[in-house]
């Protein structure tokens, strides 16, 4: 599957990459959860759809634990259907284990994603024949406090080096799915997608990001999300 060629690909870059202070340990699903990675590829992604939601990189209690963009362990395990064995980092926050499936935490912003496809389209197959969820960056940093470090808070060296990399591998999703859209959950995923598409063919734009951080999320999200989505022609 060249989706699964690519994020060979994406994994053999990002291990040519060293990340200093602030970066205390740098997580990558694409590793250690491969498997469940793999099937989500695998089940889900499909060719010709209407869009790929792009996110900006893995949280700690989402894709860190069981390889799925967004993947709140409840949500991926009771509707995506995708359940296996997950390893552990090279490096392990003491903060931040790698639970996988067991871990007791919920991934606010994944209950979100993957509750309001569920509530709109009903089963996983109906949203997938549309959509398609993905990560920019598949890499979760932690500062040595055990404090999340999103990617465009990197020193600009490692940054630039990790979105070359990131860059390329979103061109060759973008190659494999053919979406018409590709919609930034959040500005940063909008950004990083309307550079590293330049020239081709597909529509960017973007959608609010549902982190709990955010207040505006916090006031009904999905309904938000789903009106933007409609604003863009997109009918949901």
């Amino acid at each position: 599957m060249e989706l699964i060629r690519a994020a060979d690909d994406l994994v053999e870059n990002l291990a040519k990459l060293t990340f200093p202070p602030p970066v205390d340990c740098a997580y990558n699903p694409l590793i250690y959860a491969r498997a469940t990675y793999d099937e989500y590829l695998r089940r889900y992604a499909h060719p010709g759809i209407e869009a790929v939601l792009l996110g900006m990189n893995p949280g700690p209690f989402g894709m860190a634990q069981t390889g799925v963009p967004f993947g709140d362990c409840a949500a991926v395990r009771n509707w995506l259907g995708i359940q296996g064995s997950v390893g552990k980092p090279e490096c392990e926050h003491p903060k931040r284990r790698i639970q996988g499936f067991d871990c007791p935490r919920s991934e606010v912003s994944g209950t979100r994603v993957w509750g309001w496809a569920r509530d709109r389209f009903g089963t996983p197959e109906a949203f997938f024949r549309r959509f398609f969820v993905a990560n920019y960056c598949p890499l979760c940093f932690m500062e040595k406090s055990g404090r999340n470090l999103t990617p465009d808070k990197l020193p600009a060296a490692e940054r630039e080096k990790l979105f070359a990399a990131c860059d390329e591998h979103l061109r060759q999703v973008i190659a494999c799915l053919h979406p018409r859209w590709v919609i930034g959950i959040g500005e940063f995923a909008r950004k990083r997608a309307a550079i590293a598409l330049q020239g081709t063919h597909v529509q960017i734009a973007g959608i609010l990001h549902p982190s709990p951080a955010s207040p505006v999320a916090n006031r009904g999200w999905a309904e938000q999300a789903e009106q933007q989505l409609r604003q863009l022609g997109l009918n949901v």
